[in-house]
């Protein structure tokens, strides 16, 4: 969707405090004609409309909410052209009063998030219509939270998700660290879930307003779960595979502010390694700039827009100042070319309101009509994190890609060693830290399983009993060597992820590749072998691999089945 801010030339900046338009019907102050496609409708006007015209409105309001899986946006006072021709105060609340009975008969929400005037007394309104979808409880949005280490990531979230800010200190990250040795050293070394939520009317509910995980999903509208990754270096390899595993929607990069002023190499590495691997894995994200509140963010600020602007990156920033600013960042989201860059403080607040209002608008990236069709599909449900409970069992925690879990679901687990899959009941669930019946695709959950499994690790699969159950020790794929200071050949070994896999993989054979090898920007199919256990691969899937300053990325086109010997 193109907003009331995009309307000027790209190559000019917006005026962001401009609260009148231009009285000419030049191109550049239109939108563009509304999409046929998309969750995005423009509307000259809805006053008093026959009961017949009513019921068509409300079908096309439905219609585009399914498209905006959930979410849709409406420009009020625009033409289809994209003209802003506007409405008078009268006809403009007239026209809102409709808007507001359209979507009460699909029990949807409506909420204004701007309005402008287009000539002397003419106005133009942007709102949002939300509709969770009857069998969800809330719409859900994941969010990784990367960064290098000391940026600040698990203090934001801790100042997020509790509703109190932060001391100067790190009081605020307390909250949201795991482990012990992260509690002595103040570095996140695993990856931990948040979550945040938003009623009807965009207020937040966070544990400040709420005592449980399962009473802020009760009252939320609107969930964002923040997936808190590790920022040091050594840790690298939990936090790619905490990305490639998780599938997140969105993810926010936080950078300190001070990094900047005192060319501290170590975060500023690892910021632009962690933007490499967005950018690789095509995820849309926003950056934060934190600790304002000790070094002012101008110099932070024009690196980042260096960064962004290079050949390798080629993304258009946009530092956010207003609310205005937050909508137009939130509406570019889908096309991935707009990063918007937030200036805040943990301690004192300055800006957080800011950053939460594009939360709220933040749409989810994939629509109903694909995750119907991957609920429709048979169960595969990711392992990321395993845990074995006396008295209970076995524990699994992942992300669910397709299908559907209930419990008391019959599944298989596995590879083994051996390549071999063990049959499990699903005994209970849990889902945002609180007990629910049922899972369904692009959610992550915990799974209880009826009994200690021996020889379980990360990066096996829960499936259905109709899945194909084989694994793999050769794969084929069609990669891209991202970077690599010389070139590479037959028997090169590297990290590869897919999915929530993890192994090391040598490349045993190169294809339309000459005797000198693989270099930097090269494209090939490419068989890799892995070197310890087999997986469950499956074509289609997307990897990536690193070692060292290498990367690359690539589509598995083909599986070699593992022949597994009964008995």
């Amino acid at each position: 969707m193109d907003s009331f801010l995009d309307l000027f030339d790209p190559g000019t900046s917006p005026p962001t405090n401009c609260d009148v338009w231009p009285e000419d019907d030049d191109d550049d102050t239109r939108l563009p004609p509304e999409p046929q496609m998309g969750n995005v409708e423009y509307k000259l006007k809805l006053i008093n409309p026959s009961k017949l015209r009513f019921e068509h409105l409300v079908t096309q309001l439905k219609w585009r909410l399914r498209e905006g899986h959930g979410e849709a946006i409406y420009e009020i006072g625009v033409e289809d052209t994209g003209r802003l021709t506007g409405l008078s105060s009268d006809d403009m609340k007239s026209s809102l009063i409709t808007l507001d009975q359209m979507a009460l008969k699909l029990g949807a929400t409506t909420s204004v998030l701007r309005e402008r005037s287009v000539r002397k007394d003419k106005m133009v309104a942007e709102v949002l219509v939300r509709k969770v979808p009857d069998d969800q409880e809330c719409i859900e949005v994941m969010v990784a939270v990367l960064g290098g280490a000391d940026a600040g990531k698990s203090t934001l979230l801790g100042v997020l998700a509790h509703g109190e800010f932060d001391n100067g200190r790190g009081s605020a990250r307390l909250n949201v660290l795991r482990h012990l040795h992260e509690l002595r050293s103040g570095r996140t070394s695993s990856i931990s879930h948040e979550i945040l939520g938003f009623d009807t009317e965009g207020d937040v509910i966070n544990y400040q307003k709420a005592r449980t995980a399962e009473e802020i999903r009760d009252r939320s509208s609107k969930l964002i779960t923040f997936l808190d990754l590790a920022g040091h270096k050594k840790y690298l390899k939990t936090t790619v595979a905490g990305l490639s595993g998780y599938c997140p929607n969105h993810v926010m990069l936080v950078v300190s502010s001070p990094a900047v002023n005192v060319s501290s190499p170590t975060q500023l590495d690892m910021t632009k390694e962690h933007m490499d691997l967005v950018l690789a894995l095509r995820l849309p994200f926003c950056i934060v700039v934190t600790k304002t509140d000790i070094t002012p963010a101008d110099n932070t600020i024009n690196w980042l827009e260096s960064v962004l602007k290079s050949v390798g990156c080629r993304k258009v920033p946009l530092v956010i100042k207003s609310d205005d600013d937050v909508i137009t960042a939130s509406s570019a989201q889908p096309t991935q070319n707009v990063v918007p860059i937030f200036t805040i403080s943990s301690v004192t607040g300055e800006n957080l309101d800011l950053l939460t209002r594009f939360l709220y608008v933040l749409p989810p990236s994939i629509s109903i009509k694909e995750k119907e069709r991957l609920e429709q599909e048979c169960c595969q449900f990711q392992i990321d994190e395993i845990f074995k409970v006396p008295d209970i069992g076995t524990i699994v925690g992942g992300v669910l890609t397709q299908g559907v879990v209930n419990i008391a679901t019959e599944l298989v687990i596995g590879p083994l060693d051996n390549g071999t899959f063990v049959p499990v009941t699903v005994q209970s669930i849990h889902r945002n830290k609180a007990p629910c019946r049922v899972v369904k695709a692009t959610q992550s959950a915990s799974l209880s399983l009826e009994k200690v499994i021996p020889g379980l690790r990360n990066g096996m699969v829960l499936l259905g009993l109709g899945v194909n159950h084989s694994a793999c020790m050769f794969f084929q794929a069609r990669i891209v060597l991202l970077y690599h200071a010389t070139s590479i050949h037959n028997g090169f070994q590297t990290t590869v992820h897919i999915g929530n896999i993890r192994q090391t993989a040598a490349i045993v054979a190169i294809m339309e590749c000459d005797k000198r090898g693989m270099h930097t920007n090269d494209s090939a199919s490419v068989i890799f072998k892995f070197r310890r256990h087999p997986e469950y691969v499956t074509e289609g899937m997307r990897l990536l691999f690193r070692e060292g300053q290498t990367k690359g990325i690539g589509i598995v086109t083909q599986v070699f089945a593992l022949q597994v010997v009964a008995g």
